[in-house]
């Protein structure tokens, strides 16, 4: 049996360096001259590899203190207008454009002490396939980071992932947590009956209220710059106004995250139609986001700069010894 003449090492630098591009022909086009792989063999490799976020976890593992910091859970969609024999891709609801598109739903568990991106652990949303909700994948995510022994100051969520079960799980792990209410969300606050939290005098500084089906927790009413106003809760009822605000600044750390993963590893861009081929090229995305997220934390160099930092030398490189050029007679 012949071996692999390519790694997932080289799909790395080539996710990472690649200004725009991620089929199989352009990691080709761009391969060291020394190296003799065909397209045909990154193709290979989409599909041997076996996807498995665990990778990533031991990629991960070094960066994160597990006693300390965040845990942020949010969901994004990865684009793909123009897939029609796509595995993965469904009609999804878009937060960045506001409307149902065509994409890829990755739910991602991000790792953060307020500077720091590292995600440790992810699902891809396949419901039709697999019959698992967004719930379901939250549920798992926090039992592995349960399981590899995590024991966060908070967990941080979207009001989507709010659900009974949810809270409950958490509390059930000795875990604090901190996500937004719905408006309608019913609440007792003096004993008097239930409410929707919208209808209740809650503090911007927090009041502990009974919410339904679940218990204690502390509300926060916040004016959004917008003029809405949002509800934050906590199983945490010591939490003060500070803290809540710390956290759900950290909470932030992964929609700059899921930004930076689009914009430097090109995880939307592969076209490969299989299944596993998809999983693997998302895999080995997020792990290339790891790459340069730990290179550019002890730079204190942004993402984009780092990203074009290799564009920049190529381009240097072209104009230090150029190739195409005018005939003489034609130049001024």
């Amino acid at each position: 049996m012949s071996h692999p003449k390519v790694s997932d090492t080289d799909y790395l630098d080539f996710l990472i360096a690649s200004p725009r591009q991620a089929t199989a022909t352009e990691a080709q086009r761009t391969q060291p001259a020394s190296a003799d792989a065909a397209h045909d063999a990154y193709t290979r490799l989409l599909h041997r590899l076996e996807p498995d976020p665990e990778t990533l976890w031991r990629d991960a593992q070094p960066e994160v203190r597990r006693t300390t910091g965040v845990l942020v859970l949010d969901d994004t969609v990865l684009d793909k207008p123009y897939a029609r024999a796509i595995d993965l891709v469904h009609r999804l609801w878009s937060g960045k454009h506001r409307r149902v598109v065509q994409g890829i739903g990755l739910l991602t568990l991000l790792w953060t002490d307020g500077d720091r991106h590292v995600p440790c652990d992810y699902r891809l949303y396949d419901k039709p396939i697999d019959g698992k909700t967004k719930n379901d994948h939250f549920g798992d995510l926090i039992a592995a980071a349960h399981a590899r022994g995590f024991t966060p100051e908070c967990v941080v969520f979207d009001g989507w992932y709010s659900s009974l079960a949810n809270l409950k799980g958490l509390r059930g792990l000795g875990w604090h947590w901190l996500t937004r209410l719905k408006a309608n969300r019913k609440v007792n606050p003096d004993r008097t009956g239930l409410r929707a939290v919208s209808a209740c005098d809650i503090a911007a500084t927090g009041t502990i209220v009974h919410l339904e089906g679940y218990g204690l927790v502390k509300v926060f009413r916040i004016a959004a710059p917008d003029g809405t106003t949002d509800h934050w809760a906590t199983n945490h009822v010591g939490m003060t106004d500070l803290d809540r605000l710390r956290l759900a600044d950290a909470s932030w750390r992964i929609e700059e995250y899921h930004r930076g993963l689009k914009q430097v590893t090109n995880v939307e861009r592969c076209q490969c139609r299989a299944e596993v081929a998809q999983r693997n090229h998302i895999g080995l995305a997020i792990r290339a986001f790891l790459v340069v997220e730990r290179w550019c934390f002890g730079a204190g160099m942004g993402w984009l700069r780092a990203k074009w930092q290799i564009v920049h030398q190529a381009v240097q490189a072209y104009r230090a010894h150029p190739i195409y050029r005018l005939p003489l007679s034609a130049t001024i």
